[in-house]
């Protein structure tokens, strides 16, 4: 049995990370046309970052999740609302090992842009995204025990964060506002 050097699997990870086509019936209102394309592309480049495929890498081998199990990971061009509560940021499919990423909602970028700035808002975004995809594949072994998986995301991206920006305060105000806003 061959096995993959960590170069070679996180060329393979990245090259499973793709934005979903918009379908005939999903086109684009003339207000999300521009909006929507630009937050999939920025979603795309920091889950690709190369050092946070160092950290997935990382997490799957400790974890013991195979590269096999992970089929796709597509970054959806608009967010899921569903019909009660709050949107969704993620969602994975552990039989078939597919994964949706979720943009957050025009509005709510809006809001918290105003509140926070634009910078920050970049900031969540981006950390939000990868807080998902550790969510995600997270689930592809704890298939059903939400409590398990939401406990171990959090574990995980504060660790990935600590690692990437060490004990800086904005950087651990990003994890809580994750954590906080991730209902909403």
């Amino acid at each position: 049995m061959t096995t993959k050097s960590a170069p070679q699997t996180m060329q393979l990870m990245t090259s499973k990370i793709k934005i979903n086509q918009v379908t005939e019936e999903g086109k684009p209102s003339p207000e999300n046309n521009r909006f929507y394309p630009r937050y999939s592309r920025f979603i795309l480049k920091a889950l690709r970052r190369n050092r946070f495929q160092e950290f997935l890498n990382l997490m799957l081998k400790l974890e013991e999740i195979g590269e096999s199990n992970i089929y796709s990971i597509k970054i959806e061009p608009y967010p899921f609302f569903k019909r009660t509560g709050p949107s969704l940021a993620g969602k994975c499919n552990p039989f078939t090992g597919k994964i949706c990423i979720y943009p957050k909602s025009r509005k709510f970028c809006k809001a918290f842009s105003e509140k926070y700035g634009k910078n920050f808002l970049i900031t969540y975004a981006g950390n939000r995204a990868r807080a998902s995809l550790i969510h995600e594949l997270l689930h592809l072994k704890y298939t059903s025990d939400e409590g398990k998986v939401r406990s171990l995301t959090k574990t995980y991206f504060f660790k990935y964060i600590k690692s990437t920006y060490g004990e800086n305060l904005g950087s651990l105000s990003v994890c809580n506002l994750i954590f906080e806003h991730k209902e909403t």
